[in-house]
């Protein structure tokens, strides 16, 4: 009976460590795809409504520190 407990402990343990995995993935994504809507954003008003160059600098720093951190994820479809 122990042998059966222990492997379900080590089964539970594995599908917690994956789900936790899978949460920060998921997270990183959406933190990813959120820096490049900010990016759109920050280059449409400086393109249509006379925003800063500054903040599609500041934005495009951003997404690139996290391409950097995390990789290219976000910029694929």
């Amino acid at each position: 009976m122990a042998g059966f407990l222990d492997r379900a402990k080590e089964q539970a343990q594995r599908g917690l460590t994956q789900g936790k995995q899978k949460l920060d993935e998921v997270q990183t994504q959406r933190a990813g795809a959120d820096l490049l809507k900010k990016l759109g954003a920050a280059y449409y008003a400086e393109q249509r409504r006379g925003g800063s160059p500054e903040a599609t600098r500041r934005a495009m720093e951003a997404l690139e520190q996290h391409i950097a951190t995390h990789g290219d994820g976000v910029l694929r479809g």
